[in-house]
């Protein structure tokens, strides 16, 4: 079955994992998503990701992350917000990179030198499409 957003669809699979308390979420593969794993792996907010190939098919597996012990144990991924939609491109340039939840978040931006972080756009002067926020 094919998905009008890819993106929006990776990242509500995030939340729904996040909110029932699960280790592992996979999802249908493809190179942008595998970037936005891989950043939200650099920034702490995934133990790990694989990318598999099954049935003829391409898979991308995520482990989330926890702290705390079992009973009392709490998700690191507190919120995901997509802002960019098929529907509703939303397009910043360097001066209006958000700064997400105090610097305690990551806004993820797709620009003509890559998928990166905000931080990281605005330390290379460039803007993009503004992806996500996740806090």
């Amino acid at each position: 079955m094919t998905t009008s957003d890819p993106i929006a669809d990776m990242l509500t699979r995030i939340r729904n994992a996040v909110i029932g308390g699960q280790q592992l979420v996979s999802m249908p593969s493809s190179k942008i998503k595998v970037e936005i794993a891989k950043i939200l792996h650099s920034e702490g907010y995934f133990e790990k990701y694989e990318e598999s190939e099954e049935n003829n098919r391409k898979t991308l597996r995520l482990k989330l992350k926890y702290v705390g012990e079992r009973r009392s144990r709490k998700p690191v991924i507190t919120g995901i917000k997509r802002v960019s939609r098929p529907g509703r491109r939303t397009y910043v340039n360097k001066r209006e990179i958000p700064w997400v939840r105090s610097g305690m978040g990551v806004a993820i931006l797709t620009t003509p030198k890559g998928v990166m972080t905000g931080v990281r756009a605005k330390q290379l002067g460039v803007g993009g499409e503004l992806l996500c926020e996740v806090w």
